[in-house]
């Protein structure tokens, strides 16, 4: 998926978004335990207040977080942000510079493909609130899959080793792509799928990476092989996106 197409995910998911979240603000998101929809519609509207002052300062803001003038009003809040967050999408392109917590990519495409997925996702948290979720756009899960694996959970873990991670290998498959996760003691690594793997995971999607972002059960993705390497693999990606 190119800029444009993110940048059109972040206005479809956010104004939905918007439009599940009217109404009682105090409803438990049942996706993240402890949250309410007050409590969602600040935190996104918070995120992207951060990626702008990223994109305008060229530098994290610091102190962060400041007193929001709107924090009262979080649904009014998280409009206005959500408008500013597309406006200054339509300002840059995906190479104007911005400071990102990821060291390989300092631009606003980073954002873009970040907020598109960020987005998604707490759309459907929203909607659980409120009943039965809605499938996320198909290639931009395919997309979502490919980051939370190559920016979320790859990577050296040594800080946080698990010593039943002893080598397995996983196999991810979804909308016609595959990724071969690695499980070592103290590191993840992912790869494009070659069909060799202890285990398989496999669905829709829009599910896979429900199930990867612990959105949706074990009853949505179909699992083949040593179900240790699944269970090793669902704690590594609970800390990932903690």
């Amino acid at each position: 998926m190119e800029y444009d197409g993110f940048v059109e995910n972040v206005r479809l998911d956010g104004d939905r978004l918007a439009n599940v979240a009217a109404g009682d603000l105090a409803t438990p998101i049942p996706s993240c335990p402890g949250w309410t929809v007050r409590d969602l519609v600040a935190h996104i509207a918070q995120v992207y207040e951060h990626k702008i002052e990223c994109t305008r300062l060229g530098h994290a803001p610091d102190p962060w977080p400041p007193d929001w003038p709107d924090a009262d009003q979080p649904l009014g809040w998280y409009r206005d942000a959500h408008a500013r967050l597309l406006a200054m999408f339509g300002e840059s392109d995906a190479a104007t510079p911005s400071a990102t917590w990821w060291p390989a990519d300092q631009t606003v495409g980073f954002w873009a493909r970040r907020m598109a997925h960020e987005t998604a996702v707490h759309r459907v948290d929203a909607e659980l609130a409120r009943g039965e979720a809605t499938p996320i756009d198909a290639e931009l899960a395919t997309d979502g899959v490919d980051e939370i694996l190559r920016i979320m959970l790859e990577g050296d873990w040594n800080d946080d080793p698990d010593d039943a991670a002893t080598g397995q290998r996983v196999s991810i498959e979804t909308g016609g792509r595959a990724w071969d996760v690695v499980l070592d003691r103290g590191a993840m690594t992912v790869s494009d799928g070659d069909g060799r793997s202890d285990a398989r995971l496999s669905g829709a999607p829009s599910d896979v990476l429900l199930w990867l972002w612990g959105r949706t059960g074990d009853d949505r993705i179909t699992f083949d092989g040593d179900s240790e390497t699944h269970r090793v693999l669902r704690e590594r990606l609970t800390m990932a996106t903690q």
